[in-house]
């Protein structure tokens, strides 16, 4: 979604004149329950002309499909399923963070007022991400970059 109802709220052309209220009530049209469902928010900046042309920076689609097909067989090795379609139960039995993981999830849960829901949820994210780091233990930084997928939900 955009970020204000004119859609240029941050943007380096300083074009949005939405006030503070307008902004609150664009965004305040997503109710809460509805942003906990959602284990992904990333807010992605316009980019500038001259980033557009050229060669892009990072890794090949084909590196990334590789480290994306090892992460799947392994999720299927260890549940037969992806660990987006774990339960409770197999969040609880699959996706248990180290204990320096476990204490920032205590303390984010703590300090951002989380959801059972989003505790399950940063978990099994946790795992993918551990996962596609090739890692069979959830380690505290994985645990930190799926709180932070989770940190713009509460707007």
């Amino acid at each position: 979604m955009n970020p204000c109802p004119c859609g240029f709220l941050g943007h380096g052309n300083n074009k949005c004149r939405c006030t503070p209220d307008q902004v609150a009530r664009y965004r305040g049209k997503l109710s809460g329950p509805f942003l906990d469902r959602i284990d992904l928010i990333i807010e992605v900046p316009a980019l500038p002309a001259n980033a557009l042309v050229g060669k892009a920076e990072g890794e090949s689609s084909a590196t990334v499909r590789t480290r994306v097909a090892a992460a799947q067989a392994r999720q299927q090795t260890r549940q037969h399923k992806p660990n987006a379609r774990l339960n409770t139960q197999e969040v609880d039995a699959c996706c248990q963070p180290d204990e320096a993981g476990n204490k920032l999830l205590k303390q984010a849960t703590a300090q951002l007022d989380l959801s059972a829901r989003a505790w399950h949820r940063i978990l099994k994210v946790a795992r993918t991400i551990a996962d596609l780091a090739g890692s069979d233990d959830i380690r505290a930084p994985h645990v930190a970059e799926a709180i932070q997928y989770r940190r713009f939900a509460r707007v």
